[in-house]
């Protein structure tokens, strides 16, 4: 798809009403595609339109205040979400990876008096009911015959029926400013979920100023593969692709992620740095089980010269290895954690551009985000229009938190006022990362505040650093670097390193695991040489076993530490 030369902007919304609105002039293009009995299924914008309005008429006929919807990315999700908060009422989207206790806890939390779910969560809601939950209605995404239980087809039909008999109340709604409509809960990597209050302004605005960093345009196709609860793929996939014009294409699965490329020619990708790894490292394996990564090295110096010389043939010489996942792909748009130099050179070689955002649940998510023309080496963009950004304390090297400040930033938590004081400061959200801002305006993270290792002489350490270095290694999946208290006074750097299976027997021959520790713990020795003393990783784990992680792929820390300590127990 050719860029324009002068890029037209949209209008910017404030609420969903608008962007429903917007959608109308959309007309027949593509808004969804699915597959289907292995078969790929169109859905028009029009077709978006009316169902919404449906959804939002059953909403308004009901005493319904709060929606809870849980499930897989699929269009049914995005109806409820725009049918339930253009209806005036509040949603509350759930991990879809909650156990049923978690679903019960939050469902209580939220106060949710009505859930839109898929058929495999049907026991966990029903439990939750039975504990207590004030859930007054199930509506079932899948066709599935039960007491007490509305079909999703009939709930549209009921809307539908609504609009035809007259009584629809649709354009009666009146929503309102700086109120909460949607509720999110946080990940929980370093504590337990805090309910995020956020008004539809606040998505709104991110959704529109996102477009003066990177034009999505109608002609897109986008894949959704990230969990659509989350706020990063609600935002910049769901809404912001849809504010745009643009397809989304629903993933059927993490193992499919590379089918579904080819098979819905995507063109703009939203992921998350460990997939776009892994991705790679994948190809980059064929490539050398395959005898041509000399071939390839050659051709990538031939590409690095042509650039020089402004001529780009890229998408040419590298169509064979594009084609192992998408030849049609011309950006990834990644954010929730900073990727290596080394992967976005990779990417970029083949003639993909990679784009980083960075922001939190409370900020809608995005606060910064590079553009095609301002990047910078190791930064994570600049702040999004309307955004202002600043450095908290910053230390004798500039670095401190890093605040926040825009109509993108949440209303604050549900109930719970001390969070609330600790993370807004005169419309200033706390972030908790550390990082600067250098002389041009482009924001760098040095790491989380909470993950922050204090050494007992007062050194900090921030173990993205060193786990960076770490996942460099070509066996190495991922890994997480901690501190252990030898003594009362000596603290040791150690790291939890998950190596893949065949990659390590590659590397190193196929010994038993006991080996595999020398062996890594040697190259954990040369990485030791490069680094000052105070940064030596002195003691480490080697094991096969995923950290466990959020559905977006973050390591729950928390988590990891006290399976540490139970096991020393």
């Amino acid at each position: 798809m050719g860029k324009k030369s002068k890029i037209k902007y949209h209008d910017e919304i404030s609420n969903f009403r608008e962007l429903v609105k917007k959608y109308e002039g959309y007309g027949e293009n593509i808004a969804f595609k699915y597959k289907k009995d292995g078969k790929i299924e169109e859905i028009t914008y029009n077709q978006y339109v009316q169902d919404i309005k449906k959804v939002a008429e059953k909403v308004i006929s009901s005493d319904v205040k709060r929606v809870a919807v849980i499930g897989n990315n699929r269009y049914e999700w995005c109806i409820t979400y725009l049918g339930v908060t253009t209806a005036g009422r509040i949603i509350v989207p759930l991990d879809k990876a909650l156990t049923d206790k978690e679903i019960e806890k939050l469902l209580k939390r939220s106060e949710a008096d009505a859930i839109v779910y898929e058929e495999k969560y049907q026991t966990a809601v029903d439990e939750a009911i039975s504990q207590g939950c004030n859930i007054k209605y199930k509506i079932c995404m899948d066709n599935v015959e039960k007491d007490g239980v509305l079909k999703f087809e009939n709930m549209l039909k009921d809307g539908e029926n609504i609009i035809k008999e007259g009584k629809a109340k649709y354009d009666e709604v009146k929503l309102k400013e700086n109120e909460m409509y949607i509720m999110l809960f946080t990940s929980g990597t370093t504590n337990e979920p805090k309910a995020v209050m956020l008004s539809q302004e606040n998505i709104c605005k991110n959704v529109s100023n996102y477009q003066y960093n990177f034009m999505i345009y109608e002609t897109d196709t986008l894949l959704s593969f990230l969990p659509i609860h989350h706020t990063f793929e609600c935002s910049i996939t769901f809404l912001y692709g849809t504010f745009c014009g643009a397809t989304i294409a629903f993933c059927e699965g993490l193992r499919y992620i590379a089918n579904n490329l080819k098979e819905f020619k995507v063109s703009v990708f939203v992921a998350v740095p460990l997939v776009l790894e892994t991705m790679a490292k994948k190809i980059q394996k064929a490539i050398k089980d395959s005898g041509k990564k000399g071939l390839i090295d050659t051709m990538t110096k031939l590409s690095h010269g042509l650039l020089k010389c402004k001529i780009d043939l890229r998408k040419k010489l590298f169509k064979p290895v594009l084609k192992q996942f998408d030849e049609y792909l011309r950006v990834v748009l990644y954010g929730a954690a900073p990727m290596d130099k080394v992967t976005i050179e990779w990417y970029n070689d083949l003639g993909i551009e990679l784009i980083q955002g960075y922001g939190l649940t409370e900020s809608s998510p995005v606060l910064t985000a590079e553009s095609s023309d301002k990047k910078r080496a190791g930064s994570i963009g600049i702040p999004l229009k309307n955004v202002e950004i600043k450095i908290d304390n910053p230390d004798k090297d500039g670095i401190g938190e890093i605040l926040g400040k825009g109509p993108n930033i949440m209303l604050g938590y549900y109930e719970n006022e001390e969070a609330t004081k600790k993370a807004l400061d005169n419309g200033w959200l706390h972030t908790g990362d550390y990082g600067y801002i250098d002389e041009d305006g482009f924001v760098y993270i040095t790491g989380r505040k909470s993950d922050i290792i204090v050494l007992r002489n007062g050194k900090n350490i921030y173990p993205q650093e060193l786990e960076f270095l770490i996942n460099k290694l070509p066996y190495v999946e991922e890994s997480m670097v901690y501190a252990r208290n030898k003594s009362k006074t000596d603290t040791v750097l150690c790291a939890k390193i998950v190596y893949n299976k065949d990659n390590i027997k590659d590397h190193f021959g196929d010994k038993p695991e006991k080996e595999y520790k020398k062996l890594v713990w040697e190259d954990i020795k040369n990485i030791n040489k490069e680094l000052p003393t105070f940064k030596h990783i002195k003691e480490i784990i080697v094991t096969d076993e995923p950290l466990e992680k959020t559905t977006t792929q973050k390591v729950k820390r928390f988590v990891e530490l006290k399976k540490l300590e139970q096991t020393k127990k």
